[in-house]
């Protein structure tokens, strides 16, 4: 539990702490036991949960623990399946297998607390270098290796503390931070907070910026009324606005990144994987409800903007592994990652977030452009 709860505690530079989870599961006496270990660290890292589903469904906290444990049952049950008394090689090629399956769909969609996640901590810069060399010590302490990857891993840690800097930033580009109530962000974003957001632009555009990123769902749902009000807000100001917005299609709706200035506005990016139940709602389909998000997951992986080629990332998804993996493989050299965090109450849900695309920032040595509503 100590594995997921430290290391997804929100402070980037604890997540090598989830690390020795791969020891704690190689070395169970049971795969019963392995099952319970892999439970206890996945329910320690995703512990803002209950809290968070019971504020979003606006329902009793029983609602927010169902969730909480149904969440877990993938993660246990690829895990604990995978699971061997043998030792050596087999036991490291098991737990590269379960890696792999929990950052890949289908079982990736609710690949949460992947130790893979601290490369960007023990080894800033590296980039795919980097990813290598963690894989390399988590396959170690399911062996008897671990004597050495430990104090590895603990030095490596230790040194990136000391010597620690925040990812860069690009001359000209903000994320524009809000903080928007339930009304204002559980909900399309009305006239109102669309003219306050706009003010918020126009500020930052007085002092210089020219590219300003604003949170999910800052400009609602995406119409030609709501492309008018901003273009025509625009059109005296030399700055260009990458938001979060809503588009109906007739399966449900995108969840996704537009691109708006006084010229005119295209979208730049569709959401690879909305958060599932409470977004993605795959069921409908087939019972012929339709609704809920639309996921793309593999599709729109960049986005070209500013002469800069951006890795989108929505919320939910700066918390799984392929997407940002996807997007630094097609070449982006800037993380882009909004996020709407009204349901997450006291947790530290939000924090996580930002701890995993600052990782991912500093592993790969690229810029990270970060808007919020909290």
């Amino acid at each position: 539990m100590a594995t997921g709860t430290i290391g997804w505690s929100g402070n980037v530079l604890l997540l090598p702490a989830g690390m020795l989870f791969p020891a704690f599961w190689a070395y169970a006496p049971s795969r019963s036991v392995a099952a319970l270990v892999a439970a206890a660290h996945f329910l320690g890292a995703s512990r803002g949960l209950p809290q968070g589903a019971s504020i979003f469904f606006g329902s009793q906290y029983a609602i927010g623990l169902g969730l909480w444990f149904g969440a877990s049952l993938v993660f246990v049950a690829v895990h604990s399946a995978l699971w061997t008394r043998g030792s050596g090689w087999p036991r490291m090629l098991r737990y590269l297998i379960a890696s792999v399956l929990m950052s890949l769909p289908p079982f990736g969609i609710l690949g949460w607390a992947s130790p893979i996640t601290a490369a960007g901590v023990l080894f800033p810069g590296w980039g795919w270098l980097g990813l290598a060399a963690t894989a390399i010590l988590l396959l170690m302490m399911t062996t008897s290796l671990w004597r050495i990857a430990v104090p590895v891993v603990a030095g490596f840690a230790a040194w990136s503390a000391a010597f620690w800097t925040q990812p860069k930033v690009i001359e000209g580009w903000t994320g524009i931070n809000t903080t928007f109530g339930y009304e204002g962000a559980g909900q399309p974003a009305g006239y109102k907070q669309q003219r306050e957001t706009i003010a918020m632009v126009r500020e930052a555009a007085a002092q210089g910026v020219k590219v300003a990123v604003l949170p999910e769902s800052a400009l609602g749902l995406w119409t030609p009324t709501t492309e008018r009000l901003w273009k025509d807000a625009l059109s005296e100001l030399p700055v260009t606005v990458i938001g979060g917005a809503a588009v109906v299609q007739k399966s449900g709706y995108d969840t996704v990144m537009v691109e708006v200035s006084g010229k005119g506005s295209r979208i730049l990016y569709r959401e690879r994987m909305p958060v599932p139940v409470s977004m993605w709602q795959p069921w409908r389909r087939f019972t012929g409800d339709g609704g809920g998000a639309n996921a793309y997951f593999f599709d729109n992986p960049v986005m070209q903007v500013a002469g800069s080629h951006a890795a989108p990332l929505i919320c939910y998804e700066q918390l799984l592994v392929w997407p940002i993996l996807q997007s630094m493989a097609m070449g982006s050299d800037v993380i882009v990652a909004i996020g709407n965090g009204w349901w997450t109450g006291e947790s530290n849900i939000t924090d996580i977030q930002r701890a995993s695309v600052t990782a991912w920032a500093k592993l790969f040595d690229v810029p990270l452009v970060i808007a919020f509503n909290e």
